[in-house]
């Protein structure tokens, strides 16, 4: 599967080239309100690794990284048909929690806002261990770069993004901005999958609620309350030191 850079546009120049791979990329390089850029070469982003050729796996490791923090749940991981290569550390962290918060869930199924960013708000405010458990896991990795991943890489993922990058003091707009990459790349992998193009219901439902996916988005980064959801977290100083400073305490 071919992975080229295309067009210029939004994290272009942070893409992770790694055949199998099509929304990868360095979360290094982004704006901080303090005027220093997040560094480079630490933390990654992508959808799932499991169509990564052999050519790609090298590239992936070729960017330094070691540990591969998977954030789908058991039954999604059981489908995977490659394994790993064994220089590659994968931690699993079920970010959903389908089965430990089912009235949630529920509520989100029913609505039809599932894979939207509708949800993410919510699910940062009323299930934080979720987040907190896949940040933990990113900052406690053992050295070298860390990529978290989900199905896509939109939604598990852009939660765990829009948390780390907030923790890390990211301009706002350059956060929806690294989130709406995934919502262009992903066009790519649902024609490689020769599926339709799961953007159309996204932007759909967000119409019925008087939104965008990007303005949907932008309101829940606007009402994520970063100390409350630290408190609530489960992560402690430490942890936050390694997060706040993309893992320069370990790398």
């Amino acid at each position: 599967m071919s992975n080229a850079s295309g067009p210029a546009r939004p994290g272009n120049l942070r893409r992770l080239v790694a055949d199998g791979l099509v929304n990868a990329r360095d979360l290094g390089g982004l704006p901080r309100r303090d005027g220093t850029t997040t560094p480079t070469g630490r933390v990654f982003r992508s959808e799932n690794v499991d169509r990564l050729t052999a050519e790609g796996w090298r590239a992936v490791h070729d960017a330094g990284i070691r540990t591969i923090v998977d954030l789908r749940a058991p039954d999604e991981r059981a489908r995977d048909e490659r394994p790993r290569p064994s220089w590659v550390t994968t931690v699993a962290i079920d970010h959903d929690g389908r089965d430990d918060a089912p009235a949630f869930w529920d509520r989100y199924w029913e609505n039809g806002l599932v894979a939207t960013p509708l949800y993410y708000g919510a699910h940062l405010r009323e299930l934080p261990e979720r987040t907190g458990a896949a940040l933990a896991a990113i900052a406690d990795a053992g050295p070298g770069g860390v990529l978290f991943h989900c199905a896509a890489g939109r939604d598990r993922t852009g939660v765990v993004a829009l948390a780390l990058l907030t923790i890390a003091d990211v301009e706002p707009e350059a956060i929806v901005a690294d989130h709406l990459v995934s919502v262009t790349d992903l066009a790519a992998l649902w024609a490689t999958l020769g599926v339709p193009d799961q953007q159309v219901r996204i932007d759909a439902l967000c119409a019925e609620h008087g939104t965008t996916s990007a303005d949907a988005f932008r309101a829940a980064l606007a009402a994520f309350d970063v100390d409350g959801f630290v408190a609530s977290s489960g992560l402690d100083d430490d942890r936050l030191e390694a997060l706040r400073t993309f893992r320069a305490r370990v790398t």
